[in-house]
């Protein structure tokens, strides 16, 4: 029997907190996110992507609002849920579907994959596939910029099911001790791989977990852009003035299974829709045209813009090479004297 859980309900508010150019960049953002994983999603039931792929289709709200909430200086790191994350941030679209096609013109050369996406140019210090795996890395980025007084922090993500890994305490213990500059998000969509929150722990309300580090935490709405730029910007403020960590739940949800592979039987329709009715771009598209930022006949530009830039990556995905053998050998040491190497 699927467990339902409650929806943070959502209505439309007034537009006066921000801009008209950052709601046509949330739209912009998030139409991109989609119609990528969208077309990722066929062209993996083709066959022409292979291996693991998670769709972020319906949580595209976490990362738009948090980017303009940030500077272009502050690093990123999350789960392998991680082709939206570094599109938001300006990686071509071209590299991450190449990469998705294992080609050597993909960001990570072809080595990485759907899981592990790279690109150091924007700070998006990748997608990690063991669970919990990036929640040190993030307190480790977070520990260098606070080392080099740079004034930056790190967004931290990770999924719900995380939350139950001992480098998770380890971290948030550490974090709260060192005063670190890091905002931890935890994307709560609800069911982690197909398991419902309610049925793995006692605590459901994701956001106490930071009080036994004494840490500061909020529960966002983060099917809204608006709810998830607030909130970050006040994480932020508290970082950048040397206050340390904050721990932010992020209630979202993913439209699709867990990974291309999950028929998401553990979940009812009827909540399907439910959230589908409370569609981020929606939400973002009507604020634009309730406000009139945008007319019907400018969206649409946008959209078919987006729509030709994801064509055009597919298209260069498959004219791409695949990396050659000797690749293989390459990049395992950044120091290119490390003197351990033994033939």
């Amino acid at each position: 029997m699927a467990v339902t859980k409650q929806m943070p309900k959502t209505k439309v508010k007034p537009a006066a907190n921000f801009s008209k150019e950052t709601y046509v960049r949330w739209y912009e953002m998030m139409q991109l996110m989609r119609k990528f994983e969208e077309k990722a999603g066929q062209l993996y039931g083709q066959q022409k992507i292979k291996g693991f792929c998670h769709l972020y289709i319906g949580q595209e709200a976490c990362v738009a609002g948090a980017v303009t909430a940030l500077t272009k200086d502050d690093k990123w790191i999350t789960a392998y849920r991680d082709h939206a994350h570094p599109l938001a941030l300006g990686t071509s679209p071209n590299a991450v579907m190449a990469e998705l096609f294992a080609k050597a013109t993909g960001c990570s050369k072809g080595k990485g994959g759907s899981m592990h996406i790279f690109d150091k140019s924007v700070n998006f210090v990748g997608g990690h596939g063991i669970v919990g795996g990036q929640i040190p890395l993030g307190a480790g980025l977070a520990f260098a910029e606070k080392y080099n007084n740079t004034g930056n922090l790190c967004m931290t993500y990770m999924g719900d099911g995380a939350v139950r890994q001992g480098s998770f305490h380890e971290t948030f213990n550490m974090a709260m001790t060192w005063k670190l500059p890091v905002i931890f998000v935890v994307e709560n969509n609800g069911y982690a791989m197909g398991t419902s929150v309610s049925r793995t722990s006692n605590v459901t309300e994701l956001a106490t977990l930071a009080l036994a580090y004494e840490m500061p935490a909020e529960t966002v709405n983060a099917m809204r852009c608006e709810d998830v730029h607030e909130a970050v910007a006040r994480a932020a403020e508290r970082a950048r003035a040397g206050e340390g960590p904050t721990f932010l739940e992020f209630k979202t949800y993913r439209y699709k299974g867990h990974s291309m592979s999950d028929p998401a039987k553990y979940r009812t329709k009827e909540e399907l829709e439910e959230y589908r009715s409370q569609d981020p771009i929606e939400l973002v598209r009507h604020t634009i045209l309730e406000n009139k930022y945008a007319t019907e006949q400018e969206l649409e530009e946008i959209d078919n813009r987006i729509k030709a830039e994801v064509a055009e990556s597919v298209e260069f995905a498959e004219k791409s090479p695949y990396p050659t053998a000797d690749e293989l050998y390459k990049d395992v040491y950044a120091q290119s004297d490390y003197p351990y190497i033994q033939d």
